[in-house]
């Protein structure tokens, strides 16, 4: 049922009032109209969410899509030491891991043997790397399994493989493409504001250098995704201008496929263990997150369909209020999750396709898988249909842990320098 702006809006704040009802007519929010959205208490901030709640009605249905898919991390060493990221290792140190390409195909076919459309490949930067090894295990895959779809490589890695390779990034991005990558995650991005990165994470990919290898993926045929990590020590301001900056980039360019909050894990992070900012926070507030969610759908509505959160992050339970605030897709499986594991995520590394439809079936709604570009695969209308593959693992150690894979002898990291 729509929403009966006359009752619900007599007692609203009237600027509040004025930016949902402009939500509503599907005008265009502006950052700072956004940033007033934040600031919403009591029934306002119930009004935001039921906003957020029926522009998703109207623009996606209430069907909730998800993914089945696999991460695989294949190295945790890395050259950068972002002060949010628990899973990066110095070479120097012994829980270093890097999986050779034999083992990343393994796993690659065990995934799309138990169902899984996607593979997701992503990891650190490990010092004095081949710079056609991001070519390569895309080949060997693919060599496989023609029909996976490879999400593989945020901007940082695409960078620095271009940087590896000695060539520009657009010339590095056809040569992934031309060795199978799909789509890119858009990962990385943070918060897109580069004083802000130069705190957290200084020396990492700029806000500039995201910016144009993700405008050059779209430009040349490679859709992304795209994301912001908040609950760190960004404001409410940074948030709104960072989704203002993706809006941008999708009038230009169209490529993004979806728009993902991901919430600030800070239990292992260094900049929280060590207290390295003042005002470092504990990852978002309740309130902050759902308010992240709907602020997304309101400010993106007109020009990325698809809200995802992360159950990796929030939970099953708080991933069902979210739906109700704005968010419309669950994301992966995932099968094996160690970035958001090794921060101290207390959720798991994978929720089978049953237990994403019972979460989605508890709050009304209609659970479908997806490929990676959105296009329905199976809409599943009643809750009798039958287990899938992934459905009929009873023990899930068998894809191993973070903790687990880090004290693997034969997938330690070799250091180069010491040969």
């Amino acid at each position: 049922m729509s929403i009966n702006i006359d009752s619900l809006f007599k007692t609203a704040d009237p600027q509040v009032s004025s930016i949902l009802n402009k939500a509503l007519s599907e005008k265009e929010i502006s950052a700072d109209e956004g940033l007033a959205l934040y600031n919403s208490e009591g029934a306002d901030f119930h009004l935001v969410g039921m906003v957020a709640d029926e522009l998703r009605r109207r623009r996606v249905g209430n069907i909730v899509t998800y993914v089945v898919n696999r991460n695989i991390n294949f190295t945790n060493v890395c050259i950068k030491q972002c002060g949010f990221c628990a899973f990066s290792r110095d070479f120097r140190e012994e829980d270093g891991y890097f999986l050779p390409t034999e083992e990343i195909v393994r796993r690659a076919k065990e995934a799309y043997q138990l169902g899984a459309t996607e593979v997701c490949i992503q990891a650190g930067l490990p010092p004095d790397m081949d710079g056609d090894l991001y070519e390569n295990i895309c080949r060997a895959i693919k060599k496989e399994i023609p029909d996976i779809h490879i999400h593989g490589f945020s901007p940082e890695e695409v960078l620095y493989g271009a940087t590896r390779s000695n060539t520009t990034i657009k010339e590095y991005l056809m040569r992934l493409k031309e060795a199978g990558v799909n789509t890119l995650p858009g990962t990385a991005a943070e918060i897109l504001d580069q004083s802000l990165r130069d705190k957290i994470s200084p020396g990492r990919i700029t806000v500039k250098d995201w910016i144009d290898v993700i405008k050059t993926a779209h430009k040349i045929g490679i859709n992304t995704t795209s994301t912001m990590m908040f609950g760190h020590i960004e404001t409410p301001k940074d948030r709104v201008y960072h989704m203002a900056k993706i809006r941008e980039i999708q009038k230009e360019t169209g490529g993004f496929t979806e728009f993902v909050p991901l919430d600030f894990i800070h239990s292992e992070a260094p900049m929280y263990k060590h207290q390295l900012h003042e005002e470092i926070r504990q990852g978002g507030s309740g309130k902050e997150v759902l308010l992240t969610h709907a602020i997304a759908r309101i400010m993106l509505n007109n020009y990325i369909d698809n809200i995802q959160m992360s159950w990796v992050k929030e939970g099953q339970k708080m991933s069902q209020l979210l739906l109700m605030w704005g968010a419309n897709d669950f994301g992966g499986t995932l099968i094996n999750e160690s970035i958001s594991t090794s921060a101290g995520s207390e959720h798991g590394q994978l929720l089978r396709p049953k237990e994403i439809k019972r979460t989605v079936r508890e709050i009304g709604r209609i659970p479908a898988e997806r490929n990676t570009n959105y296009k329905i695969l199976k809409r599943f209308e009643n809750s009798n249909d039958s287990e899938e593959k992934l459905d009929k693992i009873e023990d899930v150690s068998k894809f191993g842990s973070y903790v687990e894979l880090i004290k693997i002898d034969k997938y330690k990291y070799q250091n180069p320098r010491e040969e």
